[in-house]
């Protein structure tokens, strides 16, 4: 009788550690990074650069120490090209309407493709995207898109977080 209680204990306390579990920004003991991020066109521009600060960032306090390697490289990938995108929508980089969104394609390409280099890097299964090449590897990630929009989350304010490095645009590319 006495281990029957002691089992019972010991599952619900599991229980109650996955489904309390604080982890950084979420309550939900499941993660979830809407990934991939859609290629930027004239109808969602307005949005990328309006609506970039209503839109979740995924610092590392977001996850757990350890595991969900996938989500994280993911998570850094969509950190990387907002933080590129609020660049380009600023008028720092490009002025015109058509740069701003030539800029914020380059930032959406270079995002992912440093996305790819880390996938590569790693011991696991690859992103499929990554597996393409050239204009293949463009049109895979621009499929299945979680957020084609860029809608701002209700109620989200994203997180301060420091501007990526490593994003140059090239306005002779428009």
């Amino acid at each position: 009788m006495a281990l029957t209680a002691e089992l019972s204990a010991i599952w619900i306390t599991a229980l109650l550690a996955c489904l309390g579990a604080q982890l950084g920004e979420t309550k939900a003991a499941f993660l979830y990074v809407p990934f991939p991020p859609a290629l930027p066109i004239t109808e969602n521009l307005a949005a990328i650069c309006r609506d970039g600060g209503g839109r979740p960032r995924y610092p590392n306090s977001f996850f757990p120490p350890s595991g969900y390697s996938h989500d994280r490289r993911r998570g850094q990938a969509i950190n990387r090209m907002e933080s590129w995108f609020s660049l380009c929508c600023s008028g720092l980089v490009a002025q015109q309407p058509s740069q701003i969104l030539c800029c914020a394609q380059q930032a959406w390409a270079q995002a992912l493709s440093q996305f790819c280099v880390e996938e590569f890097s790693t011991k696991t299964v690859v992103y499929e995207c990554c597996e393409d090449k050239g204009p293949a590897r463009w049109i895979c990630f621009n499929s299945e898109l979680p957020n084609p929009d860029y809608s701002p989350k209700p109620g989200y304010t994203a997180p301060a977080m420091p501007q990526e490095p490593g994003f140059s645009f090239n306005p002779n590319v428009c």
